[in-house]
């Protein structure tokens, strides 16, 4: 296989379907792995009515040396079909997670951060015997320590009220109309939200890129990623799950990829000098700049420089000698007149930043 088979459910065994994929042609993996709970008999709520739990052949493991190989042969995999700039997400609770996150490192993969899912509604522990688990954990890492990894930092900040986000993320477990069900039933006994799904790729991949989940299950990853722009390759061995999740995925409109583009890195936007707005007409010599409360004032020259009272200089340190105040984001700082009101220069940089392009 030359090319990646994209928005495609692959129905078979992860690790040897994965085997089948070349090498580095996805973006992003993410994956929800059996947990290998070691349940141990049935549980039951207060009223003795039965926990719909995870008892399913997938999730059972003969010993942890078995789970531990299995673990390692599909991370392996998961690398290698990494791009060299890809990363990796995993998810699980306490029954695995710290296996998990030692055969990550074992591999090459270069851990960013270990994300913790708050769940606001977590299931009571009905016998009393420990804590109520109330989280599960996520551990994101780089295919290795060179990797240069997607994150759209500024837009997640944008969307947190412009807050940086912390890896603490609170979201309630799948329930309601989200949960699929056959015959009344969990169609899936741990169906992921999709608002957790969105968060992951909104924070580390971009639209028209390609992610692999190889525990596709009902196709959580596949569904946001359709609505967010992206591609997804799903690997699901249970004919079930597969038959749900293609109903599930043709119910789905392809999300506009323009919607989901990420806010740009200030650092990787064109160089913009305030004399290029000058040199461009957009602002004349002589035009009056003022702070946003209109207390202190500046003229703009012809060279691109500004002036204010005994000193010119450029719009950040005539701004800061103004304040009194060690530096100064002139581009914020500084505004001008325009039709009676004042606009920030910077909306005229983003203008010549359209042009640039």
């Amino acid at each position: 296989m030359t090319t990646p088979p994209v928005d495609t459910i692959i129905n078979g065994e992860c690790i040897e379907a994965m085997r089948q994929l070349p090498d580095a042609c996805v973006d992003l993996v993410f994956a929800d792995p059996p947990y290998n709970l070691q349940l141990g008999g049935d549980l039951t709520r207060p009223d003795q009515s039965a926990v719909d739990g995870v008892t399913d052949a997938w999730d059972q493991f003969e010993s942890f040396a078995a789970y531990d190989a299995f673990c390692r042969d599909w991370l392996a995999e998961a690398r290698r079909v990494l791009k060299p700039n890809g990363a990796l997400w995993v998810i699980g609770s306490y029954h695995n997670i710290f296996r998990l996150g030692a055969a990550v490192q074992d591999l090459g993969f270069w851990i960013q951060n270990d994300v913790i899912w708050v769940k606001s509604n977590p299931m009571p522990n009905f016998r009393g015997t420990r804590f109520a688990n109330a989280h599960e954990t996520l551990i994101w890492a780089g295919r290795s320590q060179k990797s240069r990894l997607t994150f759209n930092y500024h837009s997640l900040k944008a969307g947190n009220d412009d807050i940086q986000l912390r890896s603490d993320w609170t979201f309630p477990l799948c329930t309601g109309g989200e949960r699929l069900k056959t015959d009344g039933r969990k169609t899936h006994p741990t169906q992921k939200p999709e608002a957790l799904l969105h968060r992951v790729l909104a924070a580390t991949s971009k639209p028209g890129d390609v992610i692999l989940d190889p525990f596709f299950g009902t196709g959580t990853t596949g569904a946001v990623a359709k609505k967010m722009g992206r591609h997804y390759i799903g690997i699901e061995r249970d004919q079930a799950y597969v038959k749900a999740a293609t109903e599930r995925l043709a119910a789905i409109t392809a999300g506009d990829a323009d919607l989901s583009t990420p806010l740009p890195s200030p650092r990787k936007l064109p160089r913009v000098g305030f004399g290029q707005l000058v040199e461009s007409g957009l602002i004349s010599p002589g035009t009056t700049l003022y702070c946003p409360k209109r207390k202190l004032r500046a003229r703009v020259k012809a060279d691109g420089s500004v002036s204010a009272a005994t000193f010119s200089g450029s719009i950040h340190k005539v701004g800061a000698e103004l304040q009194n105040a060690p530096s100064c984001n002139g581009w914020t700082f500084w505004h001008y007149e325009q039709a009676g009101k004042l606009a920030p220069i910077d909306s005229l940089r983003s203008l010549v930043r359209q042009q640039m392009n």
